[in-house]
């Protein structure tokens, strides 16, 4: 975590209303390095035989966002409709286990997720409380597979944005110091990690260290990402960007009933909640899929070098503000 001394130095965003010309010179570059971004990803895994799938918005069942430590919710959105509670979809990671082991073996979907992060966070430049995911889900895929695949995906993008969007990049600021990553990517555990940055600093200290996206593996986390009981090490993988930190958050999945039951009464999560899943791991119709989210704000923020991450959003995001728009 920055200091507070840090984080008061971070401008937050304006509206589009309040910039400056050259303010609205910039934020339109930024939006075309989005376009070029998502144009590119979505190509990519359109390409490799995904099917694209439409987003939820309010669902009974979603994310429970615990016990990962990185979780900072000030508030759950519910509202009833026709009877029955709903949530605002903090993440759609359920209904890509159910769609990818049923109709959809290969899927991605480009999800909102609404997270109330805590007002303190405004100021760490990379936090918002409404932002986008690409999500994708692939069954029985190895977490090789989607590393490999997220790879060849960003280095294609870097390296094709790179030829494509050179006035872009000049206008940030971003044409010479923007490097093309090489694959593969450096891995590193989290537990040498904590070792070298302490429990509560490695993320901090490995996004301020690497000059490169580099994975962090074996991160203790929700009960759908796969846990190896015997040896308690998480076959999870996240991806993290200079400056940025975590920019994707992935893993090879939980599918069978005992070991699912097990983790949400070990995390003391409503069971009721996720019904649907144990009831369809009991009856052996969850499959084994791995996949991940890649958080779009934050990898346009990191290409056009952002300081805040609500600079990519047309309508700014900020964690303790609210814009009329």
């Amino acid at each position: 975590m920055k200091s507070k001394q840090e984080t008061i130095q971070i401008e937050i965003p304006k509206p589009l209303d309040q910039l400056s010309p050259s303010e609205i010179e910039r934020k339109a570059c930024i939006g075309k390095i989005m376009t070029y971004t998502l144009k590119s990803l979505t190509s990519t895994f359109v390409d490799q035989g995904f099917q694209w799938l439409l987003p939820v918005a309010l669902s009974q069942c979603t994310d429970p966002l615990w016990p990962d430590p990185g979780a900072s919710i000030d508030k759950r959105i519910e509202v009833d409709i026709y009877g029955k509670p709903v949530r605002t979809t903090a993440s759609m990671i359920i209904h890509k286990l159910v769609a990818a082991s049923t109709a959809y073996p290969k899927l991605f979907i480009l999800s909102p997720n609404i997270r109330i992060e805590k007002a303190e966070r405004a100021g760490t430049g990379k936090h918002i409380y409404e932002f986008t995911q690409l999500d994708f889900e692939a069954r029985d895929a190895t977490s090789k597979d989607i590393i490999t695949l997220v790879e060849d995906a960003i280095c294609t993008l870097i390296k094709d944005l790179k030829l494509d969007m050179k006035g872009e990049l000049t206008t940030l600021c971003r044409c010479d110091t923007l490097k093309a990553p090489k694959a593969p990517f450096k891995i590193y555990d989290r537990v040498e990690l904590e070792a070298k940055y302490g429990a509560d600093g490695w993320e901090a200290g490995i996004a301020k260290e690497t000059t490169q996206p580099v994975w962090v593996t074996n991160i203790p986390r929700e009960f759908y990402d796969y846990e190896d009981f015997k040896t308690g090490k998480w076959d999870n993988y996240d991806l993290f960007l200079p400056q940025y930190g975590e920019v994707l958050s992935g893993a090879k999945r939980e599918w069978e009933y005992a070991k699912i039951s097990k983790k949400i009464e070990r995390d003391q999560i409503k069971k009721e909640n996720y019904a649907l899943v144990l009831k369809m791991a009991k009856e052996g119709r969850l499959k084994p899929t791995a996949g991940g989210g890649i958080g779009m704000e934050r990898l346009v923020g990191w290409i056009a070098g952002v300081k805040h991450v609500a600079e990519t959003q047309p309508f700014p995001r900020v964690p303790g503000t609210v814009n009329e728009l």
